[in-house]
């Protein structure tokens, strides 16, 4: 029987984008120097709403983009069926920036490591660090961790985590844990 248990919602997830958007700006103060990369395909969602939350509060633009690692995943040519790989958008270089690397779940840590390798097609940053909406402890392959947090869950390995976001057709915005 496959259980779900709803981890978060509105308004606390709006909570959470604001409280985040907080602790960037609070690191970052005008972005003068950093940019926003949202990872695909699932990050995209979760960075947008982030970056609208920081353009707003900050009152100007801050620069956004998203990455697609498909071709730098480890498991890339493991496969049976060939993976699809999504739209890369970075409208700047990277070379020498702040990097606000975002994503919606951290479980393995290894699409992280293979977006870290997809972005130096766009330049060496000065830094990177990492913001998820929901840190998966206890499932890291890699030492990777986030430096901003949504959520920490404690998971099984058995375990996903399922996030809907309005923008890809769910009734509302919501994230689970299934298993």
């Amino acid at each position: 029987m496959n259980q779900q248990r709803l981890i978060l919602s509105s308004p606390l997830l709006e909570i959470v984008i604001s409280r985040l958007a907080q602790q960037l700006i609070e690191n970052h103060q005008n972005f003068e120097d950093t940019v926003i990369l949202g990872m695909q395909p699932r990050g995209i969602f979760f960075a947008e709403r982030v970056w609208r939350e920081l353009t707003r509060t900050l009152g100007h633009d801050v620069p956004f983009g998203y990455l697609d690692a498909t071709f730098y995943r480890d498991d890339f040519r493991r496969r049976d069926s060939p993976l699809r790989p999504n739209t890369t958008h970075v409208p700047f270089i990277i070379e020498d920036k702040r990097v606000i690397l975002v994503d919606d779940v951290l479980a393995t840590g290894r699409m992280v490591r293979a977006a870290l390798d997809a972005m130096t097609a766009f330049g060496r940053p000065r830094k990177v660090e990492l913001l998820v909406l929901v840190d998966r402890r206890y499932n890291r392959d890699l030492p990777i961790k986030p430096d901003y947090t949504g959520k920490r869950v404690n998971t099984l390995e058995s375990q996903r985590v399922l996030v809907e976001w309005t923008e890809q057709g769910a009734d509302a915005d919501r994230i689970w844990l299934v298993g």
